[in-house]
């Protein structure tokens, strides 16, 4: 049986990734000119920051470096992290996307749109306009978290004072003093 690159890449950096706390997401290699890029998508629950992405780098550049698995030709390492439109395919996935908006295609050509809630090693629940629905990882074809602007939390006094926390009244010119047209009618 023959390995790609890729799957040797793989073999070599995932248990690097995981002693810096990370998981391997995703490898990919692509040609540059006279060299090639190498990028490394990596996640972790609560995020990673840029701190942990250095960490990760250097630790894969101390593995490679000396490794003969990317051969004779330069490599350009870049470390990354998922994009809000990367499927949701594993557990993890799910469980990182916690309360999350969710575009889920079924096998069954059915689509479902719901808000994350608990996931496990079967499958997830979602909360289907204000009714909860249980899914199967089986059942699911692609998931995708949806982009959700001035999304309102659970929480209505969070919302209000994010509402009054604008600065528009900073820029706003109060008259407290009452000295406005109906005293000047009064002088008169």
């Amino acid at each position: 049986m023959s390995t790609t690159t890729l799957d040797r890449l793989r073999e070599l950096l995932e248990p690097v990734v995981s002693t810096v706390g990370v998981d391997l997401e995703d490898l990919s290699l692509t040609p540059a000119g006279k060299r090639r890029v190498l990028r490394v998508m990596v996640a972790a629950d609560g995020g990673v920051d840029l701190d942990k992405v250095a960490e990760v780098s250097r630790a894969v550049s101390d593995v490679l470096d000396p490794s003969d698995v990317l051969g004779s030709l330069p490599y350009q390492l870049e470390v990354t992290t998922p994009g809000v439109d990367r499927p949701l395919t594993l557990e993890r996935h799910w469980r990182r996307a916690a309360d999350r908006l969710v575009q889920v295609h079924l096998h069954d050509g059915g689509t479902v749109t719901g808000r994350i809630g608990a996931s496990d090693a079967d499958g997830v629940e979602l909360d289907v306009e204000g009714k909860p629905r249980r899914l199967t990882y089986d059942e699911v074809a692609k998931a995708v978290v949806q982009v959700e602007f001035n999304r309102k939390s659970a929480d209505p006094a969070a919302d209000a004072e994010d509402d009054e926390d604008t600065g528009v009244e900073d820029d706003i010119d109060h008259d407290d003093d009452n000295d406005n047209d109906d005293t000047m009618d009064e002088e008169a």
